[in-house]
């Protein structure tokens, strides 16, 4: 399916932006790899930018879009720890992207893990990235086809 989406939207390859938070990095370079492995093989021009946590991930994707990318991937893992910063980083990265998604009319793959524990992180770790990409692809042929409408 993803290969039919990427021919019928454009004659140039899509261009997918994936934003990586750094926190957390042994979850999620996973998460990266899965995207970019999905997004390589189906034939998108991938731009991989990396960012300090999840709160930054909303302004580097603003960033892709100025830059010319179709969608953009967002990948980070927030892990539940003893203070409620727990709850703002997952609100605030939330609120962010889909404040974007909706300014930009341009779809992010939300692939920002929010748990209890590193054990259900790294559980989700090797999907959530490749299932992010996919959702990217989705959006770009749905916003096409209402176009049509």
């Amino acid at each position: 399916m993803a290969k039919k989406i990427l021919k019928k939207t454009k004659k140039k390859p899509l261009r997918i932006g994936v934003v990586t938070a750094l926190f957390n990095r042994e979850i999620t370079e996973r998460l990266e790899i899965g995207a970019v492995e999905f997004l390589t093989s189906v034939g998108a021009e991938v731009l991989k930018v990396q960012v300090p946590g999840a709160v930054e991930i909303p302004l580097a994707c603003w960033s892709l879009f100025n830059a010319g990318c179709d969608g953009v991937v967002a990948l980070g893992a927030v892990i539940r720890g003893d203070t409620s910063h727990y709850d703002v980083v997952c609100n605030s990265v939330e609120r962010g992207v889909t404040e974007l998604m909706l300014q930009e009319k341009k779809p992010i793959g939300f692939g920002v893990l929010t748990c209890e524990n590193e054990d259900q992180a790294f559980a989700r770790a090797d999907t959530k990235g490749t299932e992010s990409a996919q959702v990217v692809l989705e959006m770009i042929q749905l916003l096409q086809d209402l176009k049509k409408i």
